[in-house]
């Protein structure tokens, strides 16, 4: 029962039985059979098609906003039980973050915690988020702001300054207030909604948006426009920076944060990582 119960909740977050099926590591046909099983337990149905994608009915949303919090708890006694045993720590790390600065910085702190073993997650923000609430990843190194997750403990590492990478890496001639239209990253991010508004009283005008700041920064490398990305992805592609136009001090940062369940915090692991984290990127040092 608790196995359709999670698949149940996979199908909730991902929306496709091919995104539930991979999350979980079983087949579609498996994850169709284990919502057909809760079907006939509850006698309602719980799920509904539409266009491409499935979604909650409404005895299936209550089901589902019963039955996380529950899941979430023994989740949790599940990891502390990992983490005590093993000295394992499961991480969601923001995709932009892991593929830049953070590999190094995570290798350089497992070597003062030689005894942890670490295992890293990469996704958007928002998806490791939704798995930390969901108990499957003990922390989280995610970007932005924390204002909407008040039911999860964030403390603020770094402010990662955001940068304009020229098109075609020509040098660039701008001054503040002036419109300036580049390629940035989508609003659902949780970097835009830290930083938004602070752009648009700049002059700057973000006139394509996607989902990642490596793509964002390759099409302006390749000429397709000027970009505004962190620059730390500014920084592994290469770009020479005295053609970076370093937009921290107009208060155009990237803010990076450690999250937690309350309840893990209080994992010696779980601090001590913290610990180690927040000296390593403590300004100055």
């Amino acid at each position: 029962m608790v196995e359709n119960l999670e698949t149940l909740l996979a199908l909730s977050r991902s929306g496709t039985m091919i995104e539930a099926s991979t999350e979980l590591r079983i087949s579609q046909s498996a994850v169709s059979k284990r919502i057909a099983a809760l079907e006939k337990y509850y006698d309602r149905k719980l799920i509904q098609k539409k266009g491409r994608r499935v979604e909650l009915t409404r005895h299936g949303q209550k089901l589902v906003d019963k039955i996380s919090p529950v899941l979430s708890e023994l989740r949790d006694l599940f990891l502390e039980d990992s983490a005590a045993s093993r000295g394992e720590l499961l991480i969601g790390v923001s995709d932009a973050i892991l593929s830049s600065w953070g590999a190094q910085v995570f290798f350089d702190i497992k070597r003062e915690m030689p005894e942890v073993q670490f295992t890293f997650h990469a996704h958007r923000t928002s998806v490791v988020l939704d798995r930390i609430r969901s108990g499957e990843y003990m922390l989280g190194i995610c970007t932005g702001l924390d204002s909407i997750d008040t039911d999860l403990q964030s403390e603020i590492l770094m402010q990662e300054s955001m940068v304009i990478i020229p098109s075609g890496l020509k040098a660039l001639r701008w001054m503040r207030g002036e419109t300036l239209p580049v390629i940035s990253i989508e609003d659902h991010s949780g970097a835009w909604r830290s930083f938004g508004l602070a752009v648009a009283k700049l002059g700057i005008v973000r006139e394509v948006a996607l989902e990642s700041f490596f793509s964002v920064a390759q099409l302006a490398i390749a000429g397709f426009g000027h970009a505004l990305v962190p620059i730390g992805v500014a920084r592994t592609l290469g770009v020479p920076e005295k053609l970076l136009i370093d937009l921290s001090g107009d208060g155009l940062n990237r803010p990076v944060r450690f999250v937690a369940r309350k309840s893990t915090y209080s994992l010696p692991v779980v601090s001590n990582f913290y610990a180690a984290l927040s000296e390593y990127l403590k300004p100055g040092t």
